[in-house]
This record gives C-alpha cells, structure tokens and sequence, in this order.
C-alpha cells in the first residue's frame, strides 16, 4: 500500500492545480470559488478511479498479463522513471524550454480559457472546470495500478480510491482549509509555495522520480527472480 501512496503524493505535485488555486485566491469569493472546483475534481477523480478499479478487477485479459510480464512492466516503468529523473537532473528539460520561450518572446500570450472562466467568479463554473481538468494523470493512474495489486476487497478499494484523490488535491485542499482559517494570511503564504516550488521543483521531480524508479526496478527484479 505504501506504493499506492507514494504515487498519489506524486499526483498531488500537479502545476495545474497549484495555477488554479493562486488565481482563485485572488478573484472575490475564493472560497466558494475553490469549493466549486473541489467538488468537480472529486467527481472525476473518484468516479473515473473506481471505473478503473472495477475494469481491472474484472479484465481476464489484465489479470492473465499481471500474472505473466508484470516485473517486466516494473522494471520498464523503473527504468523510464530513471531516465526522467536523469533529464530533470541535467537541466535539459529546462533548457528545452528557454529555447520554445525565446522562440515565442515576440507573440502574444494569450489567456487560457479556463483561466478567463475562473474571473467570472462563478461556483458553478469552477465545478465545471474542476470536472474537466481532474482526469487521471500518469501518477494517479499508477496508485490505482498499485492498488488493484493489493486484492482488498471492494469496500476498502473505495475507501482507498477516496483517500487517493483526498491526496492527490491537497494542494487545494489545504489552501481552502486555511483560507477558512486565517483569510489574509493564506494568499502570502500560496505566493511564497509558489515561488519555493519554481525554485526548488526540479530538486522535488528528480528526488521522486528516482525513489518511485528504484522501487519499481527492485519490485520487478525481486519478483522476476522468485
């Protein structure tokens, strides 16, 4: 289970989310603005996530080939992590992107669409916005591959697909928690996150991509072995 939750606090590390929650907290009524959003995002992720459960739990076809090249699977997804971690490390993913900046410096940068949704302060909006923008990611599509490994029984993966999404939006969570709590001091503090994690992001992807790497690689070596 531990694996499970690795994955979703991997998931939790989503730029997206953390975009949307600052220009929230900016727009008037920011509370009901992110509850909106939270009650979408917990709609697709919990609904999708079970669909995924129950697919994998009654696919022949995915219980045959989890039997059969599963620690082939994990050493493949090991190795990718590695090299994305690798990537990060050298800085030539950042440097790739300077260069789409630089060729782009001249054109006008035009407002995404959700963003232009979200100024017009409605809760139902954000609901929209948050159904729309929550469908699973590579992160929390590998917690619920985990998960199905376990054979819980039904009402414990709902409870867990319940407490991954719980984790997977902790970045709006928390702020919407503390909004509640000390409105003016929230704001202050998403800004200093914000700049923290564009410092230090690339330290946090290559520190996560290498244990999620390392595990997997061990996993699948350890079950190929055996």
């Amino acid at each position: 289970m531990g694996k499970v939750f690795l994955f979703s606090l991997t998931a939790a590390l989503n730029p997206t989310l953390l975009t949307v929650t600052t220009v929230m907290l900016l727009l008037p009524n920011p509370k009901r603005l992110m509850l909106g959003y939270l009650l979408g995002a917990y709609t697709t992720s919990i609904t999708v996530g079970l669909a995924i459960e129950y697919w994998l739990r009654n696919s022949g076809v995915v219980s045959t080939t989890k039997r059969t090249v599963s620690p082939a699977i994990d050493v493949t997804l090991g190795l990718l992590a590695l090299l994305v971690a690798a990537v990060i490390g050298t800085g030539r993913l950042a440097s790739a992107k300077e260069k789409r900046k630089s060729k782009r410096v001249d054109a006008p940068k035009k407002t995404p669409r959700w963003q232009r949704t979200l100024s017009k302060g409605s809760a139902r909006d954000t609901f929209v916005i948050g159904i729309l923008l929550s469908f699973p990611g590579a992160s929390y599509l590998a917690a619920l591959t985990e998960l199905d490994k376990q054979n819980l029984a039904a009402v414990w993966v709902v409870l867990t697909v319940i407490a991954v999404t719980l984790i997977m939006l902790l970045l709006l969570e928390i702020p919407l928690i503390s909004f509640v709590v000390a409105p003016a001091w929230t704001p202050v503090a998403i800004d200093r996150f914000k700049g923290w994690f564009a410092r230090n992001g690339a330290q946090v992807a290559v520190i996560g991509a290498t244990l999620i790497g390392v595990a997997l690689i061990l996993r699948g070596t350890i079950t190929l072995l055996n």
